[in-house]
């Protein structure tokens, strides 16, 4: 069974999602947001990286998520080279963890998770909603940026 919870930033998906893992051992869960930053680490998509965004997004040899993100939630069309340079991978990563716990229940988590193949092919869709001015809150406090950031995010 593959479930899809998606939701905006600071809707409570992470804490859905904790206590489903806790009730039962056979949840097993994918953040697909861990597995981009996974994939914007590997040594091939840091190069298309740099070769696309500049020098300024590598620091110490890893992607600046930071820098990154500036240059992508500011232009629809970076977020876009962003997706086309890192997808292909992620999606790779995501078919092997869907493979290997086949016999599990499967929770894909991923705010642009509709915009996959993975929500068609799930069998339960969950919404996790909270007003913008919660979520504002949370995310805040839990990523400790500004509330300018957090709209700059929330628009892209």
């Amino acid at each position: 069974m593959i479930i899809s919870i998606v939701g905006k930033s600071g809707a409570g998906k992470s804490t859905i999602i904790n206590r489903l893992t806790e009730i039962n051992s056979r949840v097993k869960h994918l953040d697909i947001d861990k597995i981009g930053h996974y994939v914007t680490d590997l040594p091939t998509i840091q190069e298309q990286l740099v070769e696309k965004f500049g020098e300024d997004v590598l620091k110490s040899n890893k992607i600046n998520r930071k820098v990154l993100g500036k240059i992508v939630f500011k232009k629809e069309k970076n977020m876009q080279i962003l997706t086309e340079l890192t997808w292909p991978k992620m999606e790779e990563l995501i078919d092997n963890f869907i493979e290997e716990n086949r016999n599990n229940i499967i929770v894909l988590d991923w705010q642009l998770l509709p915009k996959t193949k993975y929500f068609s092919q799930s069998d339960l869709k969950i919404l996790i909603t909270a007003p913008l001015e919660v979520r504002k809150k949370r995310v805040i406090k839990r990523d400790q940026i500004s509330e300018e950031k957090f709209l700059e995010r929330e628009n892209a």
